[in-house]
């Protein structure tokens, strides 16, 4: 079992709701993003997300978008990425850490040159959106032989036909995009993910996790509630980018946990 698996486990047994955090790696700079990554865990992240820079993050909205430039001027790459990981596996063996971003970095790394060196370095899995899965020979089935999840994406526009195409080899857990679009481009709302996310449910045993538009600790309990967790992305990025200490996004970040742990489990 990876890392990721052993906390929704541990989770599931508590009866307990899963919160997914978003950071860059670099953003705003290297220590700074080493300080609050550091502190994710004691403010009630259960997974980080930890995105990788890359110059044409196509998937991304604005916030996403400035923030990757931001690490990307501060020098910010993938040896340093992973560098980062290895400093945070120094004093936390347990949270599991998502690299999410674009294949571009890892093809001209080499597949299992990355792989090799992203499971040394602490990585537990993988979300790459720009790479479907009619191409999981490229990288997925390589990342799952290498010990790492590779989480895929199901989105609103995933129908009925496609979905078993999108679920066939993803692990750990999936991802489901609440809204059509770009990050943090709107509101989610539960009324309208609940029934995509009871439909996923009904198709996987892994656990679906909801991101995109998740902006407060009340949206974060109501989106919680029909899933078995929200992810927060663009909300905590803009925190760090309003130039806030870290102390005080770390404190955001827990009000967001805690709006999500408090989230009820509903019986359909």
């Amino acid at each position: 079992m990876t890392r990721i698996d052993q906390t929704f486990e541990r989770l599931t047994a508590a009866g307990q709701k899963a919160f997914v955090s978003y950071v860059m790696a670099g953003d705003p700079d290297y220590e700074t993003s080493l300080e609050l990554v550091k502190g994710l865990p004691d403010a009630g992240v259960d997974i980080i997300e930890l995105g990788l820079p890359f110059t044409d993050p196509m998937a991304d909205g604005e916030t996403i978008q400035l923030a990757g430039q931001r690490a990307l001027a501060g020098g910010m790459t993938l040896d340093r990425t992973l560098e980062l990981t290895r400093t945070f596996r120094a004093t936390d063996q347990t949270t599991p850490i998502v690299l999410m971003g674009y294949y571009n970095p890892i093809f001209s790394r080499g597949v299992d040159t990355f792989l090799t060196q992203a499971r040394d370095a602490g990585i537990d899995g993988l979300i790459i959106v720009d790479l479907p899965p009619e191409e999981d020979d490229e990288l997925c089935l390589p990342t799952q032989k290498a010990g790492l999840n590779f989480i895929r994406l199901a989105t609103p526009t995933t129908d009925d036909n496609r979905l078993p195409t999108v679920l066939q080899n993803t692990s750990g857990f999936v991802y489901y995009v609440s809204i059509t679009g770009i990050t943090g481009a709107a509101a989610a709302q539960s009324s309208d993910v609940a029934p995509d996310v009871a439909r996923l449910k009904a198709a996987t045993d892994l656990p679906v996790i909801v991101g995109f538009g998740i902006r407060t600790p009340e949206n974060a309990k109501d989106i919680a509630s029909v899933a078995d967790g929200c992810v927060v992305g663009s909300a905590i990025v803009s925190e760090l980018a309003s130039g806030k200490p870290v102390a005080e996004v770390l404190d955001f970040v827990r009000s967001l946990a805690d709006g999500a742990h408090s989230a009820e489990i509903r019986i359909a």
